[in-house]
């Protein structure tokens, strides 16, 4: 065990700052609400509509074939592509979304069963280059169904409603 630690580290280890909160609570537990799925053709403007009807700040896009995840809308983003005049909420999502790698990337994936510790650091980029994330698709363990999505604000909301 000694060798181990005398030898230099490269990366310190992710220490979850909110680890005695979570006592075993997993994404479940944050209680998110259904994924609401676009498809890359749909326009803007329903995005926009009905990402404020359920107060969501991400939206997934599927393929309307075969429901496959192709990517994501952030609200916030979409609105400055807006107002710079980018796109016209008429355009089609494809025209602003951000389209996952498929080739050569290596994805966390989040289900429902993910303990929330590993959440967290995947929010803090423990997995993915120090690279901090906004949000998560939560999947089935197969990665075939989206099922919902979960934000920093959700896990920061849990934190503040579980006693110390």
């Amino acid at each position: 065990m000694t060798d181990v630690m005398a030898q230099p580290s490269t990366s310190q280890p992710f220490v979850s700052k909110w680890a005695s909160r979570y006592r075993g609570a997993t994404v479940e537990d944050l209680d998110p609400p259904p994924a609401l799925s676009l498809t890359p053709s749909d326009p803007i403007s329903l995005a926009l509509l009905s990402a404020f009807e359920r107060d969501y700040t991400h939206l997934t896009i599927v393929s309307s074939s075969n429901r496959a995840l192709l990517g994501y809308i952030s609200i916030p983003h979409l609105q400055s592509l807006l107002e710079s005049g980018k796109v016209k909420p008429e355009d089609e999502i494809k025209s602003a979304m951000i389209r996952f790698q498929r080739k050569g990337a290596r994805y966390t994936v989040i289900t429902m069963n993910t303990p929330l510790e590993e959440l967290e650091g995947f929010f803090e980029g423990k997995d993915n280059g120090g690279q901090k994330q906004d949000f998560a698709v939560i999947t089935d363990s197969g990665r075939r169904f989206v099922l919902g999505v979960a934000t920093r604000g959700d896990l920061e909301e849990f934190v503040k409603r579980r006693p110390a």
